[in-house]
């Protein structure tokens, strides 16, 4: 029985030590790995979409939001501390609940990051057109150049993004060269990102009038099934803010003392990140307001709608935030700060690549494992001679994402990839009480606190979330589900390593001791393991 595959935890540490990826990242990196992807389109750009979605009840949005993710967080460092293995969900899924429900766990995490990719791509765009483009440059891209059809959600006019085409094929290309030649840049770009949110604080916080929250919840708490509006709605959207931590658990493989540094990573740039939403939404809604633009029935128009963008062409709402494609910037202009305002826009210019590099980085590595257990072809997973890197699949998760943001505006790309990642955290959920069971000997660094009560938490969150965000966004899941489905048992059933008896443990061996003879006893690591002999 399918369900019945679940692969021996032993296995999952051997096939990662024999086929393992170069260890090149400390605490620090991969905590700026986390902030770098965490801290990015959620608050640059999708602090519009939030406010059309509740109004000044965005700053509840957050907290509702960074609850769940807190509690995810904690799932997420003990399974990573004690399965310090590339693939993320995926993998901890494998080792709990069988390859089927593994594999449709990673499928769930391609539609994630891909399509995360893609909105980040597309909001980068939005500030390269606006603040570089425009406000420096005083170039106007045309709009059939900078904006998708509409038709598939976009702007009227629009046939293609160029911008958000072009910038994850840079991306990737880097990613190919190198894993810590691609964290020393993202490094960079987190300390121009944290600058610059930190001076959007200091210049809207004194400025903050308390009649702009007023009223505070213009579309209620709750929106209803599939409506995506309210603070709960919000609170399902903005979600995508704080995607990131999870990315980091996938670079375990990667990491220099996975036990203790992944951990850090994951909790220490959820906290960081948290800090400063509350600050920088509190500080944009209290200067210029973010009340959402309505409609004749007195529901906020959707976003990212064909409504409402007729909506924000009108003069009455051009200064709107809830308009904005590039929401912060535009706030500084509005009190008067335009100079900084710009600046802040080449910031998020320069810095908003860097979520798409942890993203692509973490797509990546997905499809590098699920090749490596044979769900996928072989040659997906194989590892570039001088760069060590897995160019194949870096090279084709590079182009969808690309494909994606030509075409898609952000908004809606946001809403789907939230589907993929509040699936798998509710997978992740499942894993770390199923493991807890069944492995109860395997070392924890990390421990879950009171993880009876940690464990639902977060599987009634995620589902909380995921009812409430836009039906059409909802009902992407299982249709992608379906697609997932048919390919597992198109191919990955049949080649899966561990349904052909392919099972690896890591035993101690005279090459384990001592470095390998070069020529002697070297294979290619792509051929599947030899099967132990029968006893």
């Amino acid at each position: 029985m399918i369900f019945q595959r679940v692969k021996p935890l032993d296995a999952i540490l051997a096939a990662a030590e024999k086929k393992a990826l170069h260890r090149s990242l400390g605490a620090t990196q991969l905590t700026l790995f986390g902030v770098g992807v965490i801290i990015g389109t959620g608050i640059f750009v999708l602090t519009a979409a939030g406010a059309q979605k509740a109004g000044p009840g965005l700053m509840v949005a957050f907290v509702i939001a960074g609850l769940v993710c807190l509690v995810a967080a904690l799932c997420y460092a003990e399974l990573a501390s004690s399965i310090p293995v590339s693939g993320s969900a995926y993998t901890y899924a494998y080792a709990t609940m069988g390859e089927l429900l593994a594999w449709l766990v990673g499928w769930a995490l391609v539609l994630e990051y891909v399509i995360a990719g893609a909105a980040v791509s597309a909001g980068w765009s939005g500030y390269f057109t606006g603040t570089v483009l425009n406000e420096f440059l005083g170039i106007s891209l045309p709009t059939w150049l900078s904006a998708g059809p509409l038709a598939l959600g976009g702007v009227e006019g629009g046939f293609i993004n160029l911008p958000a085409l072009l910038i994850p094929l840079i991306i990737t290309g880097l990613l190919v060269i190198g894993t810590n030649e691609s964290a020393k840049v993202n490094a960079f770009l987190v300390f121009i990102k944290v600058a610059a949110l930190t001076a959007f604080i200091a210049l809207t916080l004194p400025q903050v009038d308390t009649t702009q929250f007023n009223p505070f919840l213009p579309a209620g708490t709750f929106g209803g099934f599939g409506s995506g509006i309210g603070v709960v709605g919000a609170a399902a959207t903005i979600f995508f803010a704080y995607i990131g931590f999870d990315a980091v658990s996938t670079a375990a493989e990667e990491t220099k003392n996975p036990q203790r540094n992944v951990p850090l990573g994951i909790v220490g740039s959820l906290l960081i990140c948290t800090i400063f939403y509350v600050l920088v939404a509190a500080g944009a809604i209290g200067t210029i307001g973010g009340q959402p633009i309505m409609g004749p029935d007195g529901v906020p128009f959707p976003a990212g709608s064909e409504e409402l963008a007729r909506q924000c062409a009108l003069p009455e709402h051009a200064e709107a935030l809830v308009c904005s494609n590039e929401a912060l910037a535009h706030v500084l202009r509005q009190i008067g700060f335009s100079g900084v305002g710009n600046m802040l826009g080449i910031a998020a210019f320069l810095a908003l690549p860097s979520v798409i590099l942890v993203i692509l980085f973490a797509q990546s590595r997905i499809f590098f494992v699920m090749a490596r257990d044979g769900l996928l072809p072989a040659r997906l997973a194989k590892v570039h001679p001088k760069w060590k890197t897995p160019h194949i699949v870096t090279g084709l998760t590079g182009l969808v994402v690309a494909l994606g943001a030509a075409f898609f505006p952000v908004g809606q790309l946001a809403n789907v990839a939230n589907t993929g990642v509040l699936v798998a955290f509710t997978a992740v959920a499942i894993s770390v009480m199923l493991l807890r069971r069944s492995h109860a000997h395997v070392p924890r660094h990390f421990k879950t606190p009171m993880l009876w009560l940690v464990g639902p938490a977060t599987i009634a969150g995620c589902m909380f979330l995921l009812l409430n965000l836009p039906l059409e966004a909802i009902l992407v899941l299982p249709v992608w589900a379906a697609v997932g489905l048919a390919i597992y048992l198109a191919y990955g059933r049949r080649h899966s390593l561990l349904g052909r008896g392919i099972i690896e443990v890591h035993e101690p061996e005279i090459h384990d001791i001592e470095p390998a003879i070069p020529g002697v006893d070297e294979r290619d690591p792509l051929d599947p393991p030899r099967r132990p002999p029968e006893s």
